[in-house]
């Protein structure tokens, strides 16, 4: 049975601990281009600078391109009631809780393909 990290750590030491970490970093990255918003990684691939570089695009996302952060949205398929109990006041906030709703549906499509 699946049940969701309630943490990005939690998260990505379970994707560690299970051999999954680099799908999930291709799923996302799969996922970014398809909605023609490729993330950059400045960093090296450690998962903390990964996170900082996606929270960063969903910014500017949110402030710049709001229909192509929607896009985003839909085609990573995160669901939308989880998007709408967000408080939208603070951006920098709802990024941060954004990149982590995108992480969670990506560990989902990677644990599922893994499993079945």
């Amino acid at each position: 049975m699946y049940i969701a990290p309630e943490t990005t750590d939690l998260l990505l030491s379970q994707a560690q601990k299970e051999q999954l970490y680099i799908k999930l970093i291709e799923q996302r990255k799969k996922d970014f281009a398809l909605a023609n918003a490729p993330v950059e990684f400045a960093g090296g691939p450690a998962a903390f600078e990964r996170n900082l570089a996606v929270r960063a695009k969903i910014f500017r996302l949110i402030h710049h391109k709001f229909a192509e952060y929607l896009n985003l949205l839909y085609i990573i398929d995160v669901p939308e009631h989880e998007v709408k109990a967000l408080n939208g006041g603070d951006i920098t906030e709802l990024a941060e809780q954004v990149t982590f709703l995108i992480l969670k549906r990506e560990w989902q499509k990677v644990w599922f393909r893994n499993r079945y």
